[in-house]
């Protein structure tokens, strides 16, 4: 292939299209694009002009899929927004010299267990941890701590291994959960942390960072269901949120401990007793499709924005909607073979505000609730619009009314 005259966005990874095709599509509406994954183009083929097979989780396959890209191309930028592919884009950024966050940046938020340590030399408030290796270290961990704790992998991510433990004969079997998770995790950190409950709402602080600059543009409020674990059920943006001006000094504190220079960051926290504490910095656009809930209700555009950031251009912050966005996460009743999923209404000019429904399972596969059905318990999702948290709710509320969803044992 001849070399291209119009320099190329180099994207690694984070293809899913259900979760994440529409990064794609924003950020090929602006910038031809190149691909580094690990399968050959399919759904994204017209959305991309070269591409290159690697495994994505691996630093030196990713650097040799970028140089092969570089001599086909003119390299103006290299972005992910695929949790396990931020150190590895980070060493390609390195090695073609590129603009971009550090690999030390990028393993500092990866490794929960070095975010924490950041976190407390540069008075972030966060939450008290202790990186352990075996029950005993967690049992004694625990005890230092307090209960309730929270024991999490030190450097997975969707909430997997995470889960509560209120007392100490809960702990075994939290360790068992956790340690299993950690069997799995990325290569950044290793072992299971145990942490201080945060008790209070949770919240995410969508960031956009240039040049060491942070700046909030957005809340995520957040639901969590199935204690004693933490899945994500559902999301909620408001442009103009209240509490935006109140979180965002912190999530730009936590953003600048650990290094990071640039890209749009996902900045988790809780609203606690004494104030927003940090749960982790990632620094990517945030998963269940929070990206377009921001769109949605404030109309910027955050892949657009990492791609921006990414190829040295000054990306617009300016809002240009005044919505809310909600996205609601469905579940089935119980573990068992889905045998019916349906919404008895659909997007249209009747309902405006419906703006997708999505199905990501079909009648006869098997499914599952969380912890178990991390990978195949979602059944599907609803993202609606409104003019306020409250109508938007009441939406939700209304197509609840009108879907089904049923599992035979």
């Amino acid at each position: 292939m001849s070399r291209s005259t119009s320099p190329l966005l180099v994207v690694v990874g984070g293809t899913d299209p259900i979760y994440r095709g529409y990064c794609l599509e924003q950020a090929a509406a602006a910038y031809p694009i190149a691909l580094i994954d690990t399968k050959p183009p399919s759904w994204q083929q017209h959305l991309v002009v070269d591409h290159e097979v690697a495994d994505t989780h691996d630093p030196a396959a990713v650097v040799a899929a970028g140089l092969a890209l570089a001599e086909r191309h003119a390299i103006a930028g290299i972005v992910t927004w695929d949790e396990y592919c931020l150190v590895p884009t980070a060493q390609l950024v390195a090695r073609l010299g590129l603009p971009g966050n550090t690999v030390e940046s990028m393993n500092a938020g990866r490794n929960k267990a070095a975010s924490r340590t950041l976190f407390a030399e540069r008075g972030v408030p966060s939450a008290l941890s202790t990186r352990v290796d075996a029950l005993e270290q967690a049992t004694a961990a625990a005890q230092r701590t307090g209960f309730p704790v929270v024991l999490k992998p030190a450097s997975h991510a969707a909430s997997i291994g995470v889960i509560r433990a209120d007392s100490p004969e809960e702990l075994p079997d939290a360790w068992e959960f956790a340690a299993a998770g950690a069997g799995e995790q990325g290569p950044e950190g290793h072992g299971v942390l145990v942490e201080e409950y945060l008790a209070g709402p949770e919240i995410s602080v969508e960031c956009v960072t240039v040049g060491g600059l942070t700046t909030a543009v957005a809340v995520t409020r957040k639901e969590v269901g199935f204690a004693p674990y933490f899945e994500e059920v559902g999301h909620t943006v408001t442009a103009g949120d209240p509490l935006l001006p109140h979180v965002a000094p912190t999530a730009a504190q936590a953003v600048r401990a650990l290094g990071i220079t640039d890209g749009v960051q996902h900045v988790e926290m809780r609203l606690t007793a004494s104030g927003p504490r940090i749960i982790e910095v990632n620094s990517r656009i945030g998963g269940d499709l929070i990206g377009t809930l921001v769109r949605l209700a404030t109309g910027l555009d955050l892949p657009r924005i990492a791609a921006d950031i990414a190829c040295g251009n000054a990306p617009s912050l300016t809002p240009s909607a005044h919505r809310t966005a909600a996205i609601k996460i469905l579940y089935p009743p119980a573990d068992g073979t889905l045998t019916a999923r349906h919404l008895a209404v659909d997007p249209g000019l009747q309902r405006p505000w419906l703006h997708q429904v999505a199905w990501l399972h079909e009648v006869g596969d098997r499914v599952a609730l969380p912890p178990h059905g991390n990978a195949n318990g979602r059944i599907g999702f609803l993202i609606v619009t409104a003019d306020s948290p409250a109508t938007a709710r009441e939406r939700l509320a209304l197509l609840a009314e009108d879907l089904t969803v049923a599992v035979s044992p």
